[in-house]
Parts: structure tokens; sequence; C-alpha cells
């Protein structure tokens, strides 16, 4: 069926990420679960047309004022619709526009982020495909932008539940679900294979991953999860929330991606040294240098972000020396004896777990990002003593804030290489570049299954200052 669009009246199997069984609620209109769905065509609107952040939109205290509306059960719906329409976001536009004559109107975006919405729930969600049809037409009814379009909503969202169990598999194998400006860097950067691999586990729910203090082995048992190579715990679908877990309260461990932990490695030892944490918040990295008994002063631009640095730190009965400032103009009393820069960056390593990053970030954007980082990592350079090292790292998959910024920076008087050796830490010689630096992906670490492997798409150099 392919239903025609009237430019005249314009004005795989399901996962189990929807909420918890039970009643929905209404919007005050009386329709159990249309609130939810039309907040999720807002927020969705929200990412894609206005470029906003989804962890912004969805904050429990500070997001967007028609998420804060709903019940708890409600938002967590909203962000399963929202992450699932955004993860597969090409193969659903692909399927709504195949069944329609001709392509919607270029301002029928309030229509196409219903659609999306509802299909997103037919296609992967745990959801009756009645209750996502009918709720998607309610809904383009309200809407006097989309009133005069229900009929076509109807009719698109039924015949993709007719052909769903053959189209779909079709479709998810010949299409990539990025921008293509994304898709085409990572294929210059890695190449293609590399890239649609990438691509491909982008498209599944990451894992979770712990630091722990010590004991890993223990730790894995205790939350139900396996040990990496390189130290971090790793389990592939929480059974609780994380408060509820075993340790939290005690402090045991903190959540952080395998990739994120390798950086505040690549020092050695630094017991007794004063290690300057540059933007440091939420202060995974800061835990990481006090319990290998560092002195550090962690130091972040935002307020806020060092209250919640100060009170994570807290729970794990650490505590470090915060400072909030602007690192450029950052002014110590004295040079550290080393200092880490996990700079700003545009978050493409974080994909996974974040896969609203390439609908919100632009080519534009990255460049700007990387000059911020070329001035922050010669700041950095400035507050560490002579032959102290600098740790520059983000979670960027992009060599314009990886490879290439390391490479110019080295030309800059005073400092100098300090190559990551084969061997010197456990787990990741895979991830060495025959530069000595390191470079992970999420298409990396193969753990055996999809929902065990890969890991954020992280970037870390090595550097001395000599005078």
């Amino acid at each position: 069926m392919v239903v025609k669009v009237d430019e005249r009246r314009r004005p795989k199997p399901k996962k189990s990420l929807s909420r918890p069984a039970g009643p929905e609620r209404g919007d005050g209109n009386g329709t159990p679960g249309l609130a939810a769905r039309k907040a999720a065509a807002r927020l969705l609107a929200a990412v894609i047309d206005a470029h906003t952040s989804l962890d912004g939109l969805t904050d429990h205290d500070h997001g967007h004022p028609q998420f804060r509306a709903l019940d708890m059960r409600d938002r967590a719906l909203v962000r399963a619709i929202l992450i699932t329409a955004l993860r597969y976001r090409r193969t659903i536009d692909n399927l709504i526009a195949a069944r329609l004559e001709r392509p919607l109107p270029a301002n029928a975006t309030a229509l196409s982020h219903i659609l999306n919405v509802a299909a997103a729930q037919i296609l992967f969600l745990d959801i009756p495909d009645s209750a996502a049809v009918d709720l998607a037409v309610t809904h383009a009814k309200a809407d006097p932008r989309t009133a005069r379009f229900s009929g076509l909503v109807n009719g698109v969202l039924r015949a993709i539940v007719r052909g769903k169990d053959v189209e779909l598999p079709a479709m998810l194998a010949r299409t990539q679900d990025a921008p293509d400006w994304f898709a085409g860097r990572l294929s210059s950067a890695y190449g293609a294979d590399s890239a649609a691999r990438i691509l491909d586990i982008h498209r599944i729910e990451a894992p979770v991953d712990f630091t722990v203090k010590a004991d890993p082995v223990h730790w894995a048992e205790k939350l139900g999860g396996i040990v990496l190579p390189t130290g971090s715990v790793r389990v592939a679908h929480l059974p609780a929330n994380v408060p509820d877990l075993p340790g939290f309260a005690d402090g045991a461990w903190w959540v952080q991606d395998a990739a994120a932990a390798l950086p505040a490695r690549l020092f050695g030892d630094v017991a007794g040294l004063h290690v300057a944490d540059l933007c440091a918040a939420p202060g995974g990295k800061t835990a990481q240098l006090l319990a290998a008994r560092a002195r550090v002063t962690a130091i972040d631009s935002s307020k806020n972000r060092l209250v919640r640095l100060e009170q994570n730190l807290a729970r794990l009965g650490l505590s470090a020396r915060t400072v909030q400032a602007d690192i450029l103009r950052f002014e110590p009393e004295d040079l550290f004896d080393a200092v880490l820069l996990d700079a700003p960056c545009s978050s493409t390593g974080t994909v996974r777990r974040h896969p609203d990053v390439p609908w919100t970030k632009t080519p534009d954007d990255i460049a700007k990002l990387a000059d911020l980082q070329g001035r922050l990592l010669a700041r950095a350079a400035m507050l560490v003593k002579p032959g102290g090292r600098i740790v520059f790292s983000n979670c960027s998959l992009d060599p314009l804030e990886g490879e290439e910024m390391h490479a110019a920076f080295l030309a800059t008087p005073g400092i100098t290489d300090d190559p990551i050796r084969p061997g010197e830490i456990a787990g990741i010689d895979p991830f060495l570049t025959p530069q000595g630096t390191l470079r992970t992906t999420p298409a990396d670490m193969d753990m055996g299954s999809p929902e065990l492997s890969g890991l954020d798409g992280f970037f870390a150099a090595r550097l001395r200052r000599t005078a």
C-alpha cells in the first residue's frame, strides 16, 4: 500500500525497552498514553530541528517542561521511544517513505515526528501495534498542523505494521543509521569496513562498565558481569537502578566506560604526586587518581558540575581540592607534577549511549571544538612542571579532535612526545597506534556477544613538558 500525500492540504523483533507494565497516565483529555507520545514527538523535534541535547531535554530536574510534567514511568517510556527513534532514524524514515506516494512536504516536520515516534514503537518496542497507531492518529487529530493528515498517519502506520516482519530486516541490512556527514567522516577516518562495524554496533544498547577500587573478580560476581582485559567490570544489562546495586552505598565502585577509565592510567605511578584534573566533572578520572594515592586538584568551569563531583567523591570516601575556574585563565600557586586534560569534544565516541549526538552536532561544531581543545592543551602544558607528564584525551571518534590535534601540538616548543609502550598497561595493546597514542572505537573489544562487546570511542596521548 502506498499512501498519497495531498500537498494542497498541508499547513526486527521488538525489544523490551518500554515502560514497566501498568496503566498509562492520561493527558488531561482522558486518553491514556497520549501525553507521553506528545512529549516524545515534541522532544524529537527539539533534537532534530533545534539540535538540542537529549540528556538536557530529559533531565528530571531541569528538562523540558512537557517531559517533567509526566510521571516517572511515562518519562522512562519517552526516553525509550526517543533513544530508539534516534538510534534507527534512517531505517524508520526509509520505511515511512516507502509507504508514501511522494515525500512529505518540507514544512511537515510535526507530521514526520508523529510518524517516527509511532513507527519506533511498532518496529522496536514492546508496545501493542494498535496502541501505537491509535495514539498517533489521535495525536495528529489534536494538532492543528497535522489534523488533516490523520488519515495518512493511520494508513502509513498500518501498512508498516503489516509489512514489518519482512521489510524491517531488509531495510536494516541496507541502511546506515546515521546522517550522511557522520557516516562519511567515519569512512574517511577508519575505512568503509570499520565504519560499517561502528555504525552497526551503534544500534545495540551499550553495556554498563564499572571501575572498582579493588577485587574486580569479586564485583563481577556480585554484579552479574565479567572482568574486561583492561580491569573494568562489565554488565550487559543492569538488574536494578544503580543506587540499589550492591557496593553503591559502600563506595566500592563507580560507573565509568572502560575506555574512559584508560587515560588516568597513562600517568603510571602517581602516588604522592600533585595532579591537576582539568574539566574534571563528573569525577570518574579524579576518583581513579585519588584511588591511586595522588593528591588531586579537580578544576571545572561549572559550579553545578563540581557539586556533583564532590557528591560522587563523598560516596566513594575520597576527597580532592576542587576549584571552579576557566582553564584558559586559571593561575595556580604552584605548577603541578602532572596534568590530565579530558577535553570538551563532540562526543562522537559515545553515540551508542547517546544516539542524539550525530543529529545535534555538525562538522562546524567539530572544528570549533578542536580549536578550543588546542587552546586548552596549550594552557594545560603551562600548568605542569618541566619534566611532568600531560595526558590529553577525549571521547571523539574524529581525528581532527584526536590524532591531528596530537600531531600538531608536537610542534610546540618545550613539548615532547611520551609514547605509550606495548605491555605498559594491561589490556590496552590492541588500542595502541604506531605513534604510541591510544585509539578505541565502539567496534573494538570483542567479548563474544554484541551486548558485551565494544567500548566508547576515545583518543588519548601522553606528552612531557621539557622546559
